[in-house]
């Protein structure tokens, strides 16, 4: 009930004075009024000793009765011990913890905390996230959704005859689901009983020409390219360092150190989050030095025909490898890395340093902490009899097998 001396009247008719003053409603309960005419509720109580002082609203949005009863219950509070200015700052945490268990919203703080993985691949986590799993659960609370909420989001994708993007969102999900049980989110993950329900995908095997004689083909045709010297020079350097296409088209100059005859690329740009040295033979160095002139204004090697301040297309190299005739079960950017593999095992280099160069992930966790520059020396010494191997297949004198050189 409020105190006789304060009835909704006289809290609506009172005006601002010189000074603010207050209008008492009893049991600690007060409306004051200030210069302007804004009225405030305010409750006056003691905890531990302490006098303190609990906002409760701005009337007339507040009425007098929602303070009555707002200071009824936090006179409750304090005969159970608590304190009502400390329950109310606890209940404001516990409501953005509560906004902030959004799927989307722990999905994002959990791409956050993924220090370890390349942009590249936290750039497309995100976009898959919001392409094909926020639109349905970005706005759900984490702790409501259930497995059969996520299967029907997969579904969706998995009927557009995209397994593999199928199978890698449940992956993702199942990462920030995992996360959000880590973090007191969520008891457990819905994902985990999704194994065995959707489609799998076939092993993905890149279009490549791994037979001698048809390399040599595709190096003469490569040296025929008519396009930008760009994209020629991406086609040259692509079979001589076989890094996977989007380590080479976001190549910089800033990582190519000439004198060394190396590229460093640095580990938050690699698949598996681990910096890698590329030992450039001087037939690689040759590329470079062609280029250098017309693309160091930019910072990267392979600069956007469109503009200098970006690196070039993911289909440029596909593209120019098209108009040379060559199809896609022919031969893609990506075969110069199973082109390499193959021949270099054959050949009989040690499969330590064609895995290290291929920066494929080390399976032994103890190799998997050796620095960048493991079998540094024996790689220097593969790119450049791999180089020279190439030429000889291009001018066609190449023997049928090159053996490793010690």
């Amino acid at each position: 009930m409020a105190h006789k001396s304060l009835t909704d009247m006289a809290a609506r008719n009172a005006k601002g004075k010189e000074k603010p003053y207050k209008l008492a409603a009893g049991a600690g309960l007060y409306l004051q009024v200030m210069p302007n005419g804004n009225r405030y509720w305010r409750m006056k109580y003691r905890h531990a000793g302490k006098e303190k002082l609990l906002s409760i609203g701005v009337y007339p949005e507040v009425t007098l009765k929602e303070a009555c009863d707002k200071r009824d219950a936090a006179r409750a509070q304090l005969r159970d011990g608590k304190d009502p200015s400390e329950e109310k700052q606890l209940g404001k945490l516990k409501a953005q913890l509560s906004a902030d268990g959004r799927f989307g919203a722990v999905a994002l703080e959990w791409l956050e905390t993924r220090g370890d993985l390349a942009e590249s691949t936290r750039s497309k986590a995100k976009w898959m996230l919001e392409t094909y799993a926020f639109p349905w659960l970005g706005k759900r609370s984490i702790e409501d959704i259930s497995t059969a909420e996520v299967l029907a989001v997969l579904r969706r994708l998995e009927a557009q005859d995209k397994i593999e993007s199928t199978q890698r969102l449940r992956q993702i999900c199942g990462q920030v689901f995992r996360y959000a049980v880590a973090t007191g989110r969520l008891d457990r993950d819905p994902t985990a009983a999704l194994r065995g329900a959707l489609k799998t995908a076939k092993n993905r095997h890149y279009a490549s020409i791994t037979d001698p004689a048809k390399i040599g083909e595709l190096l003469r045709a490569i040296d025929g390219y008519t396009g930008q010297l760009t994209t020629l020079c991406a086609l040259r350097f692509a079979p001589l360092v076989f890094a996977r296409p989007g380590e080479l088209r976001k190549a910089e100059w800033s990582e190519i150190d000439f004198e060394t005859g190396q590229w460093c690329i640095p580990a938050e740009k690699m698949k598996m989050g681990v910096a890698q040295i590329v030992p450039l033979s001087k037939q690689a160095i040759a590329v470079l030095r062609e280029l250098h002139p017309v693309t160091s204004k930019s910072r990267y090697v392979f600069p956007s025909v469109r503009s200098l301040r970006d690196p070039m297309s993911e289909n440029t190299v596909n593209a120019a490898l098209r108009r040379l005739g060559y199809g896609t079960d022919d031969m893609t950017g990506h075969g110069f890395r199973s082109m390499a593999s193959t021949l270099l095992h054959e050949m009989g280099w040690t499969s330590d340093a064609i895995e290290r160069q291929l920066a494929h992930a080390e399976r032994n966790p103890i190799k998997a902490a050796y620095n960048r520059a493991e079998h540094l020396p024996e790689r220097r010494r593969m790119m450049q009899a791999w180089a020279d191997y190439l030429d000889r297949l291009k001018s066609g004198t190449a023997k049928p097998k090159l053996l490793a050189v010690a």
